[in-house]
């Protein structure tokens, strides 16, 4: 990640602190990563959970739930990514002039393909699809907040309660439950359910964003 202080703007990420992420990021260093790399491979974890999550929709019984799994299992790997980026150019001392737009671009489509692939897997026909492209679209805005914010010379601002990890979490937990769902026969829209939570959760993200930073402008 570039930027004039890169640390000041980092996305406060509880993880970051442990040893385990700290071994990791020291050992993808050693291996020759690069943090623009690592950020384009979230992209294609992300395109593999959205995948995930649209299969779901063709299959049924522990071929659904397995692919519920999957999917749950690419957020993580995405969110890893998401982790080890910012270590490696930072921690690693690799940072690039174009870090910023490695850091924030594949966000955009990973969030796309995951929460897009998670309105087909929500089974409620177009209007599932409608749910995700909402879903993915409100996660777009609330990144476009924080950017303008930051363009505006505001701190970046990460308020939740549907910031990234928060969406993601969401649906890796519904992911989970679904699967547990589809075994145990309980015939119940958690996918559904979960994306309804993101798009309400992103409006207010939007809406907490939008004041925390005209009230930061305006107090200057």
């Amino acid at each position: 990640m570039a930027g004039a202080n890169p640390v000041a703007n980092r996305r406060p990420i509880s993880a970051r602190n442990t040893r385990w992420a700290g071994a990791c990021a020291g050992w993808l260093v050693r291996s020759g990563a690069t943090p623009n790399g690592i950020s384009v491979a979230s992209v294609g974890f992300g395109l593999f959970a959205g995948a995930a999550f649209w299969g779901t929709s063709r299959v049924t019984g522990i071929g659904q739930a397995a692919l519920f799994v999957a999917g749950a299992a690419g957020i993580q790997a995405r969110l890893l990514c998401n982790l080890f980026d910012g270590m490696v150019a930072v921690e690693g001392g690799l940072k690039t002039k174009s870090g910023d737009i490695f850091n924030e671009l594949p966000d955009r489509f990973a969030d796309w393909a995951v929460l897009l692939g998670a309105g087909f897997a929500a089974g409620a026909g177009s209007s599932g699809v409608v749910l995700g492209w909402a879903a993915s679209l409100l996660a777009l805005f609330t990144a476009y907040v924080r950017a303008l914010g930051a363009s505006a010379k505001a701190s970046q601002h990460f308020e939740g309660p549907m910031a990234k990890q928060h969406r993601m979490a969401v649906m890796t937990a519904a992911a989970g439950v679904s699967a547990v769902s589809v075994l145990a026969r309980w015939n119940l829209p958690w996918m559904e359910w979960a994306l309804w939570v993101v798009v309400a959760g992103s409006a207010v993200t939007v809406v907490r964003r939008t004041r925390a930073i005209l009230a930061e402008l305006e107090a200057r």
